[in-house]
């Protein structure tokens, strides 16, 4: 037969303890408790509103990279840029302006650099690569280097090399690698840091020997010896 307990006992039991306990900050915090669920409730509903908001942004901003990318593709920079009213399109500029979270914005301020480019504006390309997220890896190396190009045409040739060289060594390899470092020694020879022209050079000639490039570092390497700085 099953011990039956006493008030003492029941009052002593760690359970029912703790049961009074929270019941007891239950009944003196309800109307704080209560409010706290409600926000937990609100702040869950709002990220799922703002997750399902942001990938229908970043899907209808996928569609209309669509033809500015055409446009881009066939050379006609300032329709890609601009869009077209005759073709009732949008260009890279409002996609960016109406979808700027979107990873179509992003690659869209890359294109627009281009655009700008193409069309003689090259502070304005300035602009729009200074606000593109670069990518890790091998996909940031032409966009980098793009930058350096930029750089060097304002005749900023200090950043143009240092950004060269970040191009060069973001994804190291037989190719790219080379291509920025001779960048990047021009750029530093323009610059007036012989010292960093010869490093670089240097380097293509120790470490990328094979390289379409080492001809044009030796020759700078002679220059630079030449020069006697």
């Amino acid at each position: 037969m099953a011990k039956k307990l006493t008030q003492e006992e029941l009052e002593q039991d760690p359970l029912l303890q703790s049961y009074a306990k929270v019941q007891s900050f239950y009944l003196q915090n309800k109307n704080t408790i209560i409010w706290a669920g409600v926000a937990v409730i609100l702040l869950i509903a709002l990220s799922f509103g703002y997750y399902y908001y942001s990938q229908q942004q970043e899907t209808r901003a996928q569609e209309l990279m669509g033809m500015a990318e055409t446009y881009y593709l066939n050379g006609n920079y300032e329709s890609a840029l601009m869009g077209s009213e005759e073709d009732f399109t949008v260009g890279f500029e409002q996609i960016i302006n109406n979808y700027s979270g979107t990873d179509a914005a992003n690659l869209a301020r890359y294109y627009a650099a281009v655009c700008e480019y193409k069309l003689g504006n090259t502070e304005q390309a300035l602009n729009y690569i200074n606000s593109y997220e670069f990518p890790d890896g091998i996909m940031g190396v032409a966009p980098l280097s793009f930058k350096g190009v930029l750089l060097t045409e304002v005749g900023n040739h200090e950043e143009a090399a240092q950004t060269y060289v970040e191009a060069a060594e973001l994804d190291l390899n037989e190719s790219t690698t080379p291509y920025n470092y001779l960048e990047a020694a021009n750029a530093f020879q323009d610059a007036g840091d012989m010292e960093q022209a010869r490093e670089y050079a240097q380097r293509i000639v120790d470490e990328y020997p094979n390289s379409a490039q080492v001809a044009e570092a030796q020759r700078l390497l002679g220059k630079t010896v030449a020069s006697g700085n």
